[in-house]
């Protein structure tokens, strides 16, 4: 991990970087976590990434190794230090994945700075505003967390007890207000929807809606809960290279497989 300070924000944020290839065309992903989260639950969905092109995971403001923010924990806030972060990952624009509440920060990540964004990929968008109360989404995240794989529920636990509930709290308001659905109508870049078959968080009808809403909109839904890049990271890492793939520009296809020796 490293510590990297964006000077117009004053924020601190904590990116683990893994190189891949290193050929210049190679494509450059960038990891966003969810709500109460860090960097950690993306580590299987990172490693299978960086066969393909550089990775970087990032713990924003106030989540994982990150200091809390002196001001704002609105979605915008929290586009903007992606926006001033992204340049300092990349040269080029990159392929953005977002978790969760994660899938908004990167929604709108490439609604205010476009540039920045080739590709953008939800997984497990939120929220549905047919189920944007707490007591619902509390109900549906503790059926989910049932069934989660033992490894991927400790690393949530853990987290959550990092995040605590003030900053869990604060964060969630602006979560459940947040209509990505009428955002992505703003968002350029070609635009994967990807959720678990049996995610009860992010439903089978929102995925279709976030994926008719957006540029290019294709919705993949792979074995598996609100987790399934986790439980299910060499798909979903098959599901973003292939989708990626089909709108790079030019002829050559960068996020194939190297080939083997």
């Amino acid at each position: 991990m490293r510590e990297l300070l964006l000077p117009l924000t004053d924020a601190t944020v904590n990116v683990r970087s893994t190189a891949g290839p290193g050929t210049p065309e190679a494509p450059v992903f960038v990891l966003v976590h969810g709500i109460g989260m860090s960097h950690r639950y993306l580590d299987r969905l990172h490693n299978t990434l960086a066969v393909t092109g550089a990775v970087h995971s990032v713990d924003l403001p106030g989540f994982g190794r990150s200091p809390k923010p002196e001001r704002g924990v609105s979605i915008e806030q929290y586009a903007d230090y992606l926006g001033e972060l992204l340049p300092m990952l990349s040269e080029r624009p990159v392929v953005l994945v977002g978790h969760s509440m994660g899938a908004q920060f990167a929604t709108e990540t490439a609604v205010r700075h476009p540039a920045l964004v080739a590709h953008l990929v939800l997984i497990g968008g939120v929220t549905d505003p047919t189920r944007d109360s707490v007591l619902r989404q509390a109900l549906d995240l503790g059926r989910d967390t049932l069934k989660e794989p033992f490894g991927g529920t400790m690393i949530v636990m853990r987290d959550y007890l990092l995040c605590g509930p003030r900053w869990y709290l604060a964060t969630l308001r602006p979560m459940l207000a947040y209509r990505t659905d009428l955002r992505l109508r703003d968002v350029c870049a070609p635009t994967l929807v990807i959720r678990g078959k049996d995610d009860p968080v992010s439903r089978h009808e929102w995925g279709v809606r976030l994926a008719a809403q957006a540029s290019q909109g294709k919705l993949l839904e792979l074995p598996g809960r609100h987790l399934v890049h986790f439980s299910a990271a060499a798909a979903t890492a098959a599901g973003i290279r292939e989708y990626a793939r089909a709108f790079a520009p030019g002829p050559a296809s960068p996020l194939d497989e190297p080939a083997a020796p």
